[in-house]
């Protein structure tokens, strides 16, 4: 029998999903689940598979299902009424769900039923007290999701057998879901008959759980039109994997050029005789390049997942995004791993990336990598993943691991729990000789390259690590399930982007649980609240756990000096383990002997108790990294960020170098466009040179005067300045006036930059707000356009 393709739109599964046939009653209807969004790897066509699988025609309500509800309506039976509630909750963007029912005295049966936002009321606990009170009993509560919403639909049945609507509400008091998120609703998220079948069928034939999401992505259009998520597929059935490969290097090439010329946005880059044989590889999708827009302050490069079978290095770049997700920057297969290859690659790699290298890079312990990286990227901060030193440890002292079972649990307490350097080298040493190791050749090496592994000789550089002791999502689970051993290039290409679609949906997922749901604050801290408003749901989690542990932590001045009081911070009773904070209150900068803050981006809970003792009630500007924040991506961020960029300049050398030589390329760019524009650019260059000999001659003084005489007006050039008709005088005053009034005109200066810096924090405010305004009204403009598809079609 031949399979005929499901021709059923979003209304397929939302009529099914309200419990057409096998409703399950005991579902717990208090929150929306948060699963993790379908994958989808390639499996057999469904033809091939289903065989004779009966595929059923779920119930659809009569009537045009595009219209909204109303007063007087009509359905045929109850299950058409839920069918429509739903429906219409699934184009608005809401979730629904039973409320009440009256039976009738008589005979006991439902006699009318009410259909709620899933939002409706408030959570509380068995012992039907406030959600408040259960929060503190609970050991990991969940978040609220019920915040009092009116939203409902009443239906009453008639002496003739129909069903009316009796009542009906229509606003809601919190924001509606846009289309691309309304699958991660509970009520939209059911697995039909017709699912069911087909996932039967295609377990019978070895196809697993991802396998199956590929074949029904494909069937209904796309993940939101399913109707579930994986999870709820593996919940169904358990299963082996199976794949069918195939692809050869042209294909590859001609799939690469082919990406290429329907998005110019898409770079791609083979080293090597293109037309013959292919010697190395790199793309980038326009999400990896933007992305790195964001996120790209530190990558993570990896060789060590080889997954096909030309056994090539597959090369990701990676990094983290706003959620703590990991997050793709182009990816590489190397035909062989000489430190010729790896120039190119990074060179390649550098160019798809606007020429901005990162703050800091993450490899594997690797010697070639290693020179090349000091060629490409001479003033990024290299690392050695530790992990890969951990497991290779086990390889080069696996006779140590057999006969001492403690020797891997002391050298990893060693590397990751002491807290200076000359802990660790008094703890190394102790190691080694305790277990005879002095003359080893391997440790001697990687003892030798500690600057470039151990945390604590790294935690003053940016890593976007929130846990120095727990591993980090590793490139391997994140192509998990999409490559093996027998994987061909080609397939290798669309099974990358594939894993990539599944990425984004779970950063798809990651934002609707930050905009749709409130954390639980376990404080009363105005910090906690305004970081509960900043940050995202993950990051501000982590947050929250350092605030609530400032409670077990004293604070105690121990010294004042001119940079800063010191305080010396400890747990009550273990003064022998303190931590030194260095807290200028004037311009609220506090420095840790922990350095979390630079390591990580988030404040530890050791500067969180100096400022809980010294009385700041909210978190400093410059302590909220906006990398971190709901707003990553937003545009108002993106001006933050250049903000926060200049004025970090004047503490970095890395910082500046990096900003100084981008704004040289883009201009380099703009000059060379025309002979004309060619000799204006080396006029100005010429011009800017001379000034920065004068501003060095002055201590860079004459820069900030140059700079604000481009703005306002200020003529170099004579012995006596003008602004506008205005004299200043110099020439009449002495020496000792002349200094004098300068320092006059420096305090204004700085008064004006104090207003300016007051003006900034304002209209920043505002333009937050305005950010939150869009995105209120992109969610409307998706409804309504949805709706308007919907109307067209119908």
């Amino acid at each position: 029998m031949e399979f005929e393709p499901l021709s059923l739109g979003n209304d397929v599964i939302e009529f099914d999903m309200m419990g057409l046939g096998d409703i399950d009653h005991s579902v717990d209807h208090d929150d929306v689940l948060h699963d993790s969004p379908p994958t989808a790897i390639p499996t057999p066509s469904v033809s091939d598979v289903v065989g004779s699988a009966a595929i059923f025609e779920p119930y659809i309500p009569e009537g045009d299902t595009n219209l909204e509800p109303y007063e007087g309506m009509e359905f045929e039976s109850e299950e058409a009424s839920k069918a429509f509630y739903n429906s219409y909750a699934r184009r608005t963007g809401f979730s629904t769900r039973v409320s009440m029912s009256r039976r009738s005295r008589r005979d006991g049966a439902i006699i009318q039923r009410s259909f709620v936002c899933a939002r409706e009321g408030f959570r509380v606990d068995k012992h039907g007290k406030p959600g408040s009170d259960r929060e503190g009993r609970v050991k990991r509560p969940r978040p609220e999701t019920r915040v009092g919403c009116k939203a409902m639909l009443v239906v009453k049945i008639q002496d003739s057998g129909k069903w009316v609507v009796s009542a009906f509400v229509k606003e809601h008091n919190h924001e509606l879901v846009p289309p691309e998120r309304v699958h991660c609703l509970r009520s939209h998220r059911h697995v039909s008959g017709a699912a069911k079948s087909l996932i039967d069928t295609l377990q019978g034939a070895g196809i697993g759980p991802r396998g199956i999401m590929s074949a029904l992505v494909k069937e209904y259009g796309g993940i939101k039109n399913i109707g579930f998520t994986e999870r709820d597929c593996r919940n169904y059935m358990r299963s082996s994997r199976q794949r069918t490969l195939g692809g050869d290097t042209q294909l590859l090439l001609d799939y690469l050029k082919d990406k290429q010329a329907k998005d110019p946005a898409f770079f791609f880059a083979v080293q090597g005789d293109e037309d013959q044989c292919m010697s190395n590889v790199f793309w980038a999708d326009p999400k990896a390049r933007i992305d790195y827009t964001y996120f790209g302050d530190t990558v993570t490069f990896d060789t060590t997942y080889r997954s096909n079978r030309y056994r090539l290095p597959f090369a990701p770049f990676t990094g983290v995004n706003h959620h703590g997700q990991p997050v793709l920057f182009g990816c590489a297969l190397l035909i062989n791993e000489s430190e010729a290859s790896f120039l190119w690659l990074f060179k390649t790699w550098l160019i798809a990336m606007s020429g901005r290298p990162p703050l800091s890079i993450t490899t594997e312990h690797d010697r070639v990598i290693s020179l090349a990286i000091t060629q490409v990227f001479p003033d990024t901060r290299h690392r050695f993943c530790k992990w890969h030193i951990f497991k290779e440890c086990q390889e080069k002292l696996s006779y140590v691991y057999c006969e001492h079972s403690n020797f891997e649990a002391e050298l990893h307490k060693f590397v990751n729990l002491t807290e200076s350097v000359e802990e660790f080298e008094s703890c190394w040493l102790s190691l080694i000789d305790k277990y005879d190791l002095r003359e080893h050749q391997w440790l001697q090496l990687i003892y030798a390259d500690r600057r470039q592994w151990v945390p604590v000789y790294l935690r003053d550089t940016f890593f976007a690590e929130i846990s120095i002791t727990q591993r980090s999502d590793s490139m391997n689970s994140y192509f998990d399930g999409y490559v093996n051993a027998s994987t061909t290039l080609l397939l290798f290409v669309k099974q990358y982007e594939k894993a990539l679609e599944s990425r984004y949906e779970k950063e798809v997922k990651a934002d609707y649980d930050t905009i749709n749901t409130a954390p639980i604050l376990k404080t009363p801290s105005p910090m906690e609240k305004q970081s509960a408003g900043l940050y995202t749901r993950k990051m501000f989690m982590k947050f929250q756990e350092e605030l609530v542990e400032t409670l077990t932590f004293l604070a105690m001045k121990v010294e004042d000096e001119e940079a800063g009081s010191i305080y010396q911070v400890s747990k009550f009773g273990e003064s022998h383990k303190a931590y030194f904070v260095r807290f200028n209150v004037h311009e609220m900068k506090a420095f840790c002997s922990c350095q979390m803050f630079e390591f990580s981006g988030l404040l530890c809970a050791h500067i969180l108790t100096v400022f809980r003792v010294t009385n700041v009630l909210t978190l400093p500007p410059h302590y909220i990294l906006k990398r971190w924040t709901r707003n990553a991506k937003s545009g108002v961020i993106l001006e933050e960020r250049a903000s926060d960029l200049l004025n970090k300049s004047q503490e970095s050398l890395t910082v500046r170098y990096n900003n100084l030589r981008h704004e040289a390329l883009k201009y380099v760019d703009e000059g060379v466009k025309t002979v004309e524009i060619y000799n204006v650019s080396m006029d100005a260059l010429e011009e800017a040179a001379n000034r920065v000999s004068l501003a060095k001659k002055n201590d860079g003084r004459l820069a900030i005067i140059s700079r604000a005489g481009r703005d306002d007006g200020f003529h170099l050039g004579s012995r006596s300045n003008t602004f506008g008709d205005h004299k200043w005088g110099f020439e009449t005053l002495s020496a000792d006036e002349q200094d004098k009034k300068i320092q006059k005109l420096e305090r204004q200066l700085d008064r004006a930059q104090r207003k300016c810096e007051l003006y900034r924090a304002s209209l920043l405010s505002v333009l937050k707000d305005i950010e939150e305004q869009k995105l209120q009204l992109s969610v409307k403009v998706e409804n309504i356009k949805l709706g308007m598809k919907e109307s067209s079609i119908v």
